[in-house]
């Protein structure tokens, strides 16, 4: 991913501030229809039925970890479904899974209404928890490689899945993939607010607003969150250690996952 400067980019036009805050009244009353369906479409996310789930397990720290357990001790359950490329560096990993939970870092308020948060990786424990550590990911991680093939239901993962506990049983209530796991990204949230939005291909923007190349969730061959890393060595220090004159290309595939 490589960005267009915002220095070169265009503009809005330039208005006195009567016309500008007439015109963003304007577009308030699309925004609060649009909240109250979103209020509306949460309400009927509320009143639709469950499905018992069998007894399946996740592979945790401690083991087989049934799935009744992952809930520790609370009423509802949010699980990310991560994909993992077995056997691949971590720089070759999921980009779109690695955006989407990173930004789940503070749990407490969900903790507060009875929620737990955990992420259930489509590749091996042993090979996988390293990565969930280098990320610096606080939230359980477990692996779903040789869970029952209930768990995941012929969905491809990427998807998120909320589920309720009455005492030992355990009930799946929903589930979104797709745009749909959008719910955890914030940053895309915040984009949102700019000017110039989320910067990427597919958006109605005016010409002359700046475009991210090459992979949205890259940046020079990792995952974006990935260069923050402990440990992870600046693209400006592997040119020097190098000596040349630096990476041309991204390290891996640009296809999207997630």
């Amino acid at each position: 991913m490589t960005a267009t400067p915002a220095s070169s980019a265009a503009a809005p036009p330039v208005v006195d501030r009567e016309t500008w805050l007439r015109e963003r009244d304007e577009l308030l009353v699309r925004e609060k229809a649009h909240t109250r369906e979103g209020d509306a479409i949460a309400a009927a996310r509320r009143q639709l039925p469950m499905t018992l789930m069998p007894t399946v397990t996740v592979r945790g720290p401690g083991g087989d970890t049934p799935l009744v357990e992952v809930f520790e001790g609370r009423r509802m359950l949010i699980a990310y479904f991560h994909m993992w490329h077995d056997g691949k560096p971590y720089e070759h990993q999921c980009e779109g899974c690695t955006f989407s939970t990173c930004h789940m870092q503070m749990l407490d308020y969900l903790h507060a209404r009875d929620v737990t948060y955990a992420v259930f990786c489509e590749g091996p424990y042993d090979e996988s928890a390293p990565f969930a550590e280098f990320m610096g990911y606080r939230f359980p991680w477990y692996s779903a490689k040789d869970s029952d093939p209930a768990l995941a239901d012929g969905r491809d993962f990427g998807f998120i899945a909320c589920y309720l506990r009455d005492g030992d049983k355990v009930y799946e209530t929903y589930w979104t993939t797709g745009r749909g796991v959008e719910a955890l990204m914030t940053t895309y949230h915040a984009l949102d607010l700019t000017v110039y939005g989320r910067q990427e291909n597919w958006e109605n923007s005016p010409e002359g607003w700046p475009r991210v190349t090459g992979h949205p969730w890259r940046l020079n061959g990792r995952p974006t969150a990935q260069w923050s890393r402990p440990g992870v060595e600046t693209l400006d220090a592997r040119k020097a250690r190098l000596d040349g004159p630096g990476l041309s290309r991204s390290c891996c595939s640009t296809k999207r996952g997630g």
